[in-house]
């Protein structure tokens, strides 16, 4: 009886045991199974553009030179509708598995594929290349790549490459094959800048391929090098079901021998799964910079794929410490700072450089460093800037501007004597016409001696040639390079040099010249000073509204002047007459039939009324409340835009994402606040969308967004609270939050129509500082 008593206790023993182990099993489980950031990212949202582009699932480190992808349908422009892959990037060349027969072109070896049977992740992408029956995978490292094809069990499985323009091809030995590709400077001649630039690349198979030929023009032979347009390489080989072959690519933009050196550097060994891991762990780093808490599913995979495509660019070129410069055709030593290009700041100086300042500012400092860089080898400071050189593209000298907030905001280990020539010169020396790069003409000169940029008038021919096929966009053109002045004259203010910022504060001023109180809204002027007459401010300028606008019109230029909210509201008759005008935006109708104002204005997407969620301009404008007295309606508008224009699916973007620009906007708003005007060091508050967001700053200090009670209908701010203190006002500065802090945020269904509605709680604006400086005198 004893013994069964023992045993039955035994029994419980190690019953309670396995209750244990099953406990802590369970509980590794559930580890495992916490949803990181970067579990979140869907890279296919925005794989379908609104009327525009797409966007482009990259697979690459955050800023890294090596960006992978499937290379689909040419002539697709919504890329997630594409029906076939033909291949994909290993540097200047196009990569592709397949089975069957050899061809001599990307479409002989192009593949059926389903994007049900396809993982995208910002680490990692695999398809099944349905055509061949073999699956392929590809990870990333800063500047290689690293693939793997499954194949099935055939006599005839090919792995190939394939250059377009200018190409040089080697096939080294059976498991090496390496070359270059030209890139073409965009504007290399207009930028006194000569030579080339090429991007190489060294492919190494895990094992040998001796049965390989090349081609060129169509046709295959064995010679084993090759040059000129059209050239490519293909083995053929045998393999049985279920072998892999694996392919790492370094690429470079100084030579074959560093590429070689970049991809034994970072992929050392055939491991593709501790490759994998590695860019997973990268990227889950990069991402956690912001935690987040609360909100949906959904808000949170369009938050974190939004942050992810904040964090693609610029794209840092330096390779073993040095870099090869598209501004002067050489390779300089990067002198213990990485050199950035691939920019657009137009685009991107309204809220991504100021996120990615938030996250990373030594790395700005870094991108300020290779701004300078550039001015010194071309003479320019550029706005555009890529691999090959400028690009002639857009409006402004926005490098004003975003210099100006790096340094307000108090990040200053750069060169800032040297920067600011550069963008003085910029201001006083280049050209301002749209999609040009060059010296002043003279209807540049115009600007600075009446206060505006010229436009035509109805019917009148153009007599300058320097003016391109994009026209002068001349309210615009004003607008934009006012704020540039602006910017300088901060920088002015800062260094001391009283001149200049008294010259560059009365060309920031020149907005006031095309605002016609006659119909209230910025209009154009001819070179005599006259109005341009007729002119209708919805729908004028003809495509795009270039003769006066950039790709949209008056209704949104018209609140175009960020770093002068006041003085913009005096011109309008006062705040009521303001918000007016501003409510009357988010109704406004098109004046036509909605086909026929997008087909004009086809950047103008993500409508809501005239607001254009889908293009740059319109993005500061649901702040502007926060100026006006009527914070309430920024929190109701800027919720509106992130739950009906930014979605979790294919059409998830509101139009083209320029690099990430479009996406930083969502990431700002959706933590609660947004920079209405970089180069003030001041962020305004919007409505948040998760009850806790976490922001690592650079210094490794945190700030706090703790938004009580929020919900979809909780979206009105009843209180606030900043570091312990009440807030009364929509908005708060750098120098609040440096050091790291607290913005408690009390949520609620119904506005507070009084706060933040005093005009003393306004932000600062030009006006309103110069007023406030003759007060003190």
């Amino acid at each position: 009886m004893l013994e069964g008593v023992l045993k039955q206790i035994a029994m419980k023993i190690v019953n309670v045991f396995w209750l244990a182990l099953s406990g802590i099993g369970a509980y590794i489980a559930s580890a495992q199974a916490v949803t990181e950031p970067v579990d979140y990212v869907d890279p296919n949202i925005g794989g379908i553009g609104q009327l525009l582009s797409a966007t482009i699932p990259y697979v690459q480190y955050p800023h890294g030179m090596a960006r992978l992808y499937p290379i689909t349908t040419p002539g697709i422009n919504d890329r997630y509708l594409a029906d076939k892959i033909y291949g994909f990037p290993a540097g200047p060349a196009v990569l592709m598995a397949s089975t069957g027969n050899i061809g001599t072109t990307d479409a002989a070896y192009a593949s059926d594929f389903d994007h049900d049977f396809e993982t995208t992740t910002p680490y990692y992408y695999e398809a099944d290349l349905q055509s061949w029956r073999v699956k392929a995978e590809l990870t990333v490292t800063p500047e290689a790549a690293y693939y793997r094809f499954t194949f099935p069990a055939t006599p005839h499985a090919h792995l190939s490459l394939s250059l377009d323009h200018r190409a040089e091809l080697e096939v080294l030995n059976d498991k090496i094959v390496l070359g270059s590709q030209r890139i073409d400077g965009p504007i290399a001649k207009t930028m006194g800048v000569g030579g080339e630039t090429r991007q190489y690349f060294y492919a190494e198979f895990s094992r040998p391929l001796p049965g390989s030929q090349t081609w060129q023009d169509g046709r295959l032979s064995q010679e084993k090098e090759r040059s000129g347009d059209h050239v490519g390489f293909v083995a053929d080989t045998s393999t049985v079901a279920g072998e892999t072959i694996e392919v790492k690519v370094g690429i470079s933009y100084i030579s074959v021998e560093q590429a070689r050196r970049n991809v034994e550097r970072e992929i050392p060994d055939w491991d593709f799964n501790r490759t994998k891991a590695k860019a997973r762990v990268t990227w889950n780093s990069a991402l956690s910079a912001i935690r987040i808490t609360g909100g949906t599913e959904r808000q949170r995979t369009i938050f974190y794929t939004a942050l992810y495509r904040s964090l693609g660019r610029m794209t840092d070129i330096t390779e073993d410490g040095r870099y090869f410069s598209g501004y002067d055709n050489a390779v300089h030593d990067a002198q213990g700072h990485d050199f950035y290009i691939d920019d657009g700041l137009w685009d991107t100086f309204r809220s991504m450089h100021p996120l990615q300042l938030l996250l990373d500012p030594r790395q700005q400092e870094d991108m300020i460093r290779s701004y300078i860089r550039m001015y010194e080898q071309s003479g320019w400071m550029p706005s555009f800037p890529s691999v090959a050189g400028e690009q002639a593209v857009m409006i402004g000298h926005h490098a004003a501007i975003l210099i100006a907030d790096t340094f307000a905001k108090g990040y200053r280990d750069f060169n800032v004597e040297e920067a600011y020539q550069a963008i003085r010169k910029n201001a006083t020396e280049a050209t301002l016409l749209p999609w040009s790069r060059g010296p002043l003409t003279p209807i540049d000169k115009i600007y600075f001696d009446k206060g505006f940029f010229p436009a035509l008038d109805p019917g009148e021919q153009e007599t300058v040639p320097q003016v391109t096929g994009e026209r002068r966009q001349a309210v615009s053109v004003t607008l934009e390079n006012g704020y540039d002045d602006w910017a300088i004259a901060q920088l002015a203010k800062a260094l001391g040099k009283q001149e200049d910022a008294a010259y560059f504060t009365r060309l920031a001023h020149n907005y006031r010249n095309l605002f016609n109180p006659v119909i209230g809204f910025m209009a154009p002027k001819d070179a005599a000073g006259n109005w341009v007459e007729p002119f209708d401010q919805k729908l004028g300028g003809g495509q795009g509204g270039r003769d006066y606008f950039t790709e949209v019109d008056s209704w949104l230029y018209t609140f175009n002047v960020q770093y002068d909210v006041a003085g913009l509201i005096d011109l309008m008759g006062g705040r009521d007459a303001f918000n007016d005008k501003l409510d009357q935006l988010f109704i406004e109708q098109y004046g036509t039939s909605k086909y026929k104002f997008l087909s004009q204005f086809p950047d103008a997407t993500g409508l809501i009324g005239l607001y254009a969620q889908g293009n740059e301009p319109s993005f500061h404008i649901p702040y502007l409340y926060d100026f006006s007295g009527q914070p309430w309606k920024t929190q109701k508008h800027v919720r509106q835009l992130m739950d009906v224009w930014y979605g979790d699916g294919p059409l998830g973007i509101p139009g083209d994402d320029d690099g990430g620009e479009t996406s930083s906007w969502y990431v700002l708003s959706a933590t609660g606040f947004y920079p209405v005007c970089p180069g003030s060091p001041v962020y305004e508050i919007g409505s948040p969308i998760f009850e806790k967001t976490a922001i690592r700053l650079g210094n490794g200090k945190e700030f706090t967004i703790l938004a009580d009670h929020v919900s979809a209908r909780n979206k009105y701010i009843q209180s606030a609270q900043l570091n312990g203190k009440p807030l009364d006002k929509p908005w708060f500065s750098q120098s609040d939050i440096a050091d790291g802090g607290t913005l408690v945020l009390q949520m609620g269904e119904h506005p507070n129509f009084g706060w933040g509605s005093s005009p003393q709680d306004a932000p600062p604006s030009m006006s309103s500082e110069v007023i406030e400086a003759d007060a003190v005198q």
